[in-house]
This record gives structure tokens, sequence and C-alpha cells, in this order.
């Protein structure tokens, strides 16, 4: 079963353990079956691809570097108001379930 994820494609999000600690990104993907995001320059490995074809097209060979996913409890959401890592937490306003920062209560 999918859980339920307070961080959504297009968030800046903080690394607040691991490797990467300290590092802020955009969110690319969300998992939320594995309970992971994506994040842009954060958890970059390489991989060593071979030359395939496949569909009348040829994949080049070489190293590619890509984001692996993170655990969603590794990175904390940063509040475009206040520009510091927070906890979400919900609002229900008129039937709509907004977001909001934990710190300084504005909407994100």
């Amino acid at each position: 079963m999918a859980a339920k994820m307070k961080i959504k494609i297009g968030d800046t999000v903080e690394v607040i353990n691991g490797s990467s600690k300290g590092m802020r990104g955009e969110v690319l993907r969300v998992l939320p079956k594995d309970k992971r995001v994506v994040v842009r320059g954060v958890n970059v490995r390489k991989k060593h691809q071979r030359q395939i074809q496949a569909a009348g097209r040829t994949m080049s060979p070489g190293i590619i570097q890509f984001e692996a996913p993170i655990h969603v409890s590794k990175v904390m959401l940063v509040c475009p108001k206040c520009g510091d890592p927070v906890r979400v937490g919900f609002q229900v306003e008129g039937g709509d379930r907004q977001r909001i920062c934990r710190k300084c209560e504005a909407v994100i």
C-alpha cells in the first residue's frame, strides 16, 4: 500500500542525514510505494552503460550519472517564506487541504 507523502514534485528539500547532509535540491520524482524521493544533485550514482539497440535506436555507451532515490525520512521540506527546513502541517479550509509551515505557519 502506498503511503501518503507530505513532499511533492517541485518542492525544495534539504537532506538532514547521510553523506549528502546539508545539500538542497528540487524533488524530481516521488515514489510513494517505496517511501522514497529523487532529488536533483543528491545521491548521484555512476553506471557503466554498454551500447544497446532497442526499438531502432542505439543507446550510447559510457559512464552515465543519475540521481538515485533517497528515503523520505532523510529529507525535510524547505519553507519558501522562512527558508529553513521545517516540519509540515495541514490545515483544512473550506474542504481544501493545504500544507503549512510549522515554524511560520505560511501556506506552502
